[in-house]
């Protein structure tokens, strides 16, 4: 038996029917993989080697009961080894409303809160889906997970991770401050390495070198007002719909943010928040700046991936100027916004408040997190994949995409993810609310053209 840490918890409690804590992805193929092998392969990369995929998980009745992990006598590796099929023409729009339909439907507490399916028909190979719950790690951690099951060739033997020495618990605040460390710590080597894509969005400076900037974070994260009612908040339901785009040249992007003396994140942002002013205008308005989620990893990113998994990291509040109509004002505002929360410790405030609310009782919490979520419109995360393409039980993996979930009453996530020189955008979201999914990955691409022929036009950006 082992006890679920506070922040785990938090996450535990904020599952609602219209919003599952469950990270889904979904892998797909030009050929199809060995099934038995690939079993092989989950069996010793991740079964054998995480204990929370063996875990079963326990909330005992009291107000001050702490949820806890035990061994699940009954696991049986076949039975989170599901098949599903596509029907025909088998195309990507098949493929999209299975992974809404499995995204609207909760795992089976009663097993360990994980399930992979494969999926037949799709295209010539098939495809692999992919549900885990956000208590079990956050998206960082399991998108290393699921990445620590592929190969770099179609023979390559596995060699796993060297694991972390064990040490002894550390009290809340201790945790916090070395969470903030590390940070920096994974700054400084992500730079040193040169990396395109950080490991989220944004990675933090030193966040706890001046009480100053803390006391004036925890100020704006107290006086901050809730979003503005667009047509993306309402309501939710039980339906969820997932869509994605078509890859997008890596390159293309690189150059791009060279061309506006930006980073990629914030040309890929300014596209985002383009798309949104197009699609709050379709709907009829009213177009409003809003705020998207977006989490920050506090792990370092070349640290072993710890046996116990867990969520390790914060929140930062990033105000889109979704009300500005000019593309290239729109970047520089974004980019400016950016640049101002990198210096921010808000992570590792959220962070900290997360561990509190996943201590108090669930009523004490599900008001948090309804103050929290009413502060903003979407989450967005971004996460780097491999450079090259890679190979999953002997098979090559043509592409990847993945969702994180929304909690409170958000109707929409966002996710970016790159892979052998392109990146994917994915949308998920709420289908009461946006019916059209599709709609905002076209208009998203399209911001991205409008972004490339203004620095066409207009040459390298000048200061102002």
């Amino acid at each position: 038996m082992e006890r679920m840490a506070s922040v785990d918890a938090a996450w535990l409690r904020m599952e609602e029917p219209t919003n599952l804590m469950m990270i889904t992805a979904v892998l797909w193929f030009d050929e199809r993989p060995d099934w038995e092998r690939l079993k092989a392969v989950v069996r010793e990369r991740l079964v054998e080697r995480f204990p929370r995929f063996r875990q079963r998980l326990v909330v005992p009745e009291g107000l001050l009961a702490v949820p806890y992990w035990e061994e699940d006598p009954a696991f049986e590796l076949d039975s989170h080894l599901g098949h599903a099929r596509v029907p025909p023409p088998g195309d990507r729009d098949a493929l999209e409303a299975l992974v809404s339909q499995w995204m609207s439907t909760p795992l089976d507490r009663s097993r360990p809160l994980w399930q992979f399916h494969e999926v037949d028909g799709f295209g010539q190979g098939g495809a692999l889906l992919a549900r885990i719950h956000h208590t079990l790690a956050d998206g960082m951690a399991l998108a290393r997970v699921l990445l620590s099951l592929v190969d770099e060739s179609r023979e390559e033997h596995f060699t796993p991770e060297p694991q972390p020495r064990e040490e002894p618990r550390a009290p809340g605040w201790r945790k916090l401050l070395r969470g903030a460390r590390a940070v920096a710590v994974g700054t400084r080597a992500a730079w040193k390495r040169g990396a395109e894509l950080l490991s989220e969005p944004i990675q933090l400076g030193d966040l706890v070198r001046e009480g100053a900037r803390g006391a004036a974070a925890l100020s704006r994260l107290a006086l901050m007002p809730s979003d503005p009612p667009t047509a993306l908040r309402g309501a939710l339901g039980t339906e969820k719909r997932a869509a994605w785009s078509d890859p997008l040249p890596l390159e293309e992007v690189k150059a791009l943010g060279r061309a506006m003396e930006s980073t990629i994140n914030d040309v890929l942002l300014a596209a985002l928040t383009g798309a949104l002013r197009r699609y709050l205008e379709e709907r009829g308005g009213p177009v409003e700046d809003l705020r998207a989620f977006i989490p920050v990893n506090l792990r370092p990113p070349e640290a072993p991936i710890p046996r116990e998994l867990g969520n390790r990291f914060g929140l930062v509040f990033l105000e889109l100027p979704v009300k500005e109509v000019e593309p290239r004002r729109r970047l520089r505002e974004l980019k400016r916004r950016m640049d101002a929360l990198k210096r921010s410790p808000e992570a590792a405030l959220t962070f900290g408040m997360l561990g509190v609310v996943g201590l108090a009782p669930a009523a004490v919490e599900r008001k948090a997190v309804e103050v929290l979520a009413a502060k903003g419109s979407l989450i967005m995360t971004n996460v780097p994949g491999p450079r090259h393409a890679v190979y999953l039980a002997g098979t090559k993996v043509a592409g990847l995409m993945f969702w994180v979930p929304q909690s409170g009453k958000v109707a929409l996530g966002v996710s970016i993810f790159s892979y052998a020189g392109q990146v994917t955008v994915g949308v998920s979201v709420d289908a009461g609310l946006v019916p059209d999914p599709h709609r905002l990955v076209s208009t998203f691409q399209d911001e991205l053209k409008a972004l490339s022929a203004e620095a066409a036009r207009q040459g390298p950006a000048t200061s102002s």
